[in-house]
């Protein structure tokens, strides 16, 4: 079997390259991805770099070149829900593009023509997130995410964001893998750590927290990694 373990940026994926240590890596697409051999498995883990193209051309290589026949999406996020704090984790259930606006021709935000608004991530693996979560005592939430195009640092957009779209938490990659792997019919799941709040304080906290968050997201997909190994 062939797991896509996809980040935005090179921080989101450090931590699972240095827990894997043996790894090839091959240029392909304007991109490198890692390739590590496990004994029954073989992982594909890259960073796509940010935003919604980068991501789907990412998640598309891995499926298409690679042969990629699962994808986790792992990388931070900025909380929109007030009960979420730096660090903890959210597993995503559903993901929209906030920033998709045609509704100059009667759409709702969110919404492309031959699309919808909401894509839904695998109960499968999710099933498995939440088994890991809870052996390893590791709070996990549950929620939606919201992808767009844009940094969000200021509260009103937040909070338009959070009403249209009744998002938990908000980023720039997500819904993109989740159009790829719906229309490839490949399983996905996206477990996204809190680095800042969304807010005008977020680019610091960012900056100050991406390290920190993606360590706590990479030793939950480690977990689900081992368990997808034994279930084979």
């Amino acid at each position: 079997m062939k797991i896509g373990i996809l980040g935005a940026t090179s921080e989101e994926i450090a931590p699972l390259l240095e827990y894997y240590k043996d790894y090839k890596s091959i240029a392909f697409g304007g991109n490198t991805y890692y390739e590590v051999k496990l004994p029954d498995m073989t992982l594909i883990i890259a960073y796509s770099r940010i935003g919604k193209v980068h991501s789907a051309l990412s998640a598309c290589c891995m499926i298409l070149h690679f042969g990629c026949e699962k994808m986790i999406f792992n990388g931070v996020a900025g909380g929109v829900n007030p009960n979420l704090k730096v660090g903890d984790l959210l597993l995503g259930l559903k993901l929209a593009q906030h920033d998709a606006d045609i509704t100059a021709f009667g759409h709702p935000f969110g919404f492309f023509s031959e699309g919808k608004i909401f894509y839904q991530t695998d109960e499968t693996l999710n099933a498995l997130v939440r088994q890991s979560a809870k052996e390893q005592k590791i709070p996990l939430f549950e929620g939606i995410i919201a992808t767009g195009d844009q940094f969000i640092n200021n509260k009103e957009k937040k909070e338009w964001i959070a009403k249209e779209f009744q998002a938990d938490v908000i980023e720039m990659e997500g819904a993109s893998v989740a159009v790829v792997c719906e229309n490839l019919q490949i399983p996905l799941c996206v477990i996204r750590a809190i680095s800042d709040s969304a807010d005008e304080g977020a680019f610091a906290s960012y900056d100050e927290f991406l390290d920190f968050s993606s360590q706590q997201s990479a030793k939950l997909i480690i977990k689900v990694i081992e368990k997808l190994r034994k279930e084979q």
